[in-house]
């Protein structure tokens, strides 16, 4: 299970609301966890750790198999994967007989199953379980694999998820209502770069009523993909992570939702106006506590979060945790810090915060383009020197020949 989950709690620490509510339940919803690219035919030892965390519900976060078929990277052949000579896709969609059989052998992991008896486990999709990589609604077996993912979650058959187009839903815990939104951001999107939706209309009808629905404690939406991360700012232009920042009018929108969900207080709204125009399509997270530069923690790792509803006042901690259980980093704060929108993450401080793609230095955003261009350019001279000096050794063996 291997997947960059800072950078996803980032974006769900964005998008975590919460309204006043009294709270004298004991019982209540105090430990979610998070998870996400798990590949079925490799080892996963970090079930280990997810249940020794013992939470009470487990979502999954999207690519919880690998379903679609890679194929090798070639440059030469009768396939061609990369290059500029590719003639060859380099994900293809597995049968429908192979995806169950990898649905099936995923579900069946020790640790999984473990978990699966004594926590809720709820969840969306993501590419590789969807079927292919990258893939939108262009994609042609994604009402088959739809049924196959709602089986892999033990979906009721009644459900209403079983009835619609895409697997967005929400739940509610509690009492004081702990709402849950998992959003579908594969079944309804555009070809990236388009300019054209994330969700579909029919899927932002439904999240528009969700969010002005009944107030909950506190309302946790759910994105398979990067929202406000800047991984990619490094590698571009060579290449481009899918984020929601591939499509700024549907990130724009969804700023505005969470804006204009009534729990927010109207005074706190040009705060939420503020970072949706100022802020650019990615973002780097920073925190003192990071071990890595980039503030990703790329090595096996799950999401942890928990709601202590006895201390005074109620505290929320999200955090990254290692394959041993261990605190990488993450979040405290509380939530009536939460409820004004003033949060202890004070970026001017520790930076544990976000600062913008346009700020780092030239040489850190554009330093990968800038190594892999040099390389080629020392590549194409040395290639011409060696040209060179091939004919040169041919003229003079020419000239030679003609001499004697």
């Amino acid at each position: 299970m291997k997947k960059l989950v800072a950078a996803v709690l980032a974006a769900v620490l964005q998008l975590l609301l919460a309204t006043a509510a009294s709270v004298d339940d004991h019982h209540l919803l105090s430990r979610i966890a998070f998870g996400s690219c798990a590949n079925q035919s490799a080892p996963q030892p970090i079930w280990d750790a997810i249940n020794e965390f013992d939470p009470q519900v487990f979502i999954w976060l999207g690519d919880n198999i690998y379903g679609d078929i890679r194929r090798p990277f070639s440059i030469f052949g009768k396939e061609r994967t990369i290059g500029p000579w590719k003639n060859a896709p380099r994900f293809v969609p597995s049968p429908y007989s192979e995806m169950l059989s990898r649905y099936n052998m995923a579900k069946n992991v020790p640790g999984y199953s473990r978990l699966r008896a004594k926590a809720k486990v709820i969840g969306t999709w993501d590419d590789h379980d969807y079927g292919l990589n990258d893939a939108g609604k262009e994609f042609s077996g994604k009402t088959t694999n739809q049924r196959l993912l709602l089986d892999f979650l033990d979906e009721p058959q009644d459900s209403p998820r079983r009835k619609q187009a895409g697997v967005y839903t929400s739940y509610t815990f509690g009492p004081s209502g702990k709402q849950i939104i998992l959003l579908d951001i594969r079944y309804y999107r555009d070809p990236l770069s388009s300019g054209g939706s994330v969700l579909g209309a029919s899927q932002w009808t439904w999240l528009e009523r969700e969010m002005r629905g009944p107030p909950s404690a506190l309302t946790i939406i759910v994105s398979s993909v990067q929202v406000i991360s800047n991984l990619s700012g490094t590698t571009g232009p060579l290449f481009y992570m899918e984020s929601w920042g591939r499509f700024p009018k549907e990130r724009n929108h969804l700023f505005k939702l969470i804006n204009d969900k009534k729990v927010l207080p109207s005074r706190f709204h040009f705060i939420v106006r503020f970072l949706a125009w100022f802020t650019p399509s990615t973002m780097r997270v920073m925190n003192q506590h990071c071990r890595y530069r980039s503030c990703t923690y790329g090595q096996p790792n799950f999401g942890a979060f928990q709601i202590d509803w006895d201390a005074s006042p109620i505290n929320l901690k999200m955090q990254v945790r290692d394959i041993n259980g261990l605190h990488v980093t993450g979040v405290d704060i509380s939530l009536s810090e939460l409820q004004a929108w003033n949060s202890t993450i004070k970026a001017g401080l520790e930076q544990k915060h976000c600062t913008l793609e346009v700020k780092l230095p030239w040489i850190v955003r554009y330093r990968l383009a800038i190594l892999v261009y040099s390389v080629l350019v020392l590549l194409l001279l040395a290639l011409v020197g060696l040209i060179s000096a091939g004919a040169l050794l041919c003229r003079a063996c020419l000239k030679k020949c003609k001499t004697d």
